[in-house]
């Protein structure tokens, strides 16, 4: 099965348990993006990974989940399209690539900021090309103030969505 070709990268955690409010933030995420006819990439496990595949699938839409053979997780079960990368690093090298139309920053830990931080500096550096990076909530909001404070030039490269209708309109107008 071909992988689709307009596609969104979400990150986020896999510790939101089901039904809490950051699972339904990324569960209207994967919805939306959908509706906006772009297929969900994400890490591929639980939390708001799941949430957000589910989402997608919910509204008709398509799911990518990127995992990592040093786990022995399997993808949840709302992911279309499976990938497994042996490292880490080929993983978070693997959902930049596959994020052809953007990214959604969810609310995570350090591995959500890892994949924030680098899709962000590969953008300034002119490594990737300047796509939507969208950070949902307040959550992030002091690491991209902080950043912003270091590199001023940089930080218009994220956008700070306090909702799904501010991260629709960006990625609507990114089409």
């Amino acid at each position: 099965m071909p992988v689709p070709e307009k596609v969104v990268c979400v990150f986020g955690s896999n510790e939101p348990a089901a039904g809490s409010d950051a699972w339904r933030e990324a569960f209207g995420v994967g919805r939306r993006l959908a509706e906006l006819g772009f297929a969900v990439a994400n890490g591929g496990y639980g939390g708001t990974m799941e949430a957000s595949a589910r989402g997608a699938r919910e509204a008709g839409g398509s799911t990518i989940g990127v995992t990592c053979s040093v786990w022995s997780s399997r993808p949840n079960a709302y992911i279309e399209h499976a990938i497994v990368t042996p490292s880490l690093a080929d993983r978070l090298g693997k959902l930049i690539e596959l994020g052809t139309c953007g990214y959604v920053v969810l609310p995570g830990a350090t591995g959500t900021l890892a994949e924030l931080a680098c899709v962000w500096e590969q953008m300034c550096k002119k490594l990737l090309p300047r796509r939507p990076l969208a950070c949902m909530g307040t959550f992030w909001q002091p690491v991209v103030d902080l950043m912003a404070a270091a590199r001023p030039r940089c930080a218009a490269f994220v956008t700070l969505c306090g909702d799904l209708d501010a991260m629709s309109d960006l990625f609507g107008a990114a089409k």
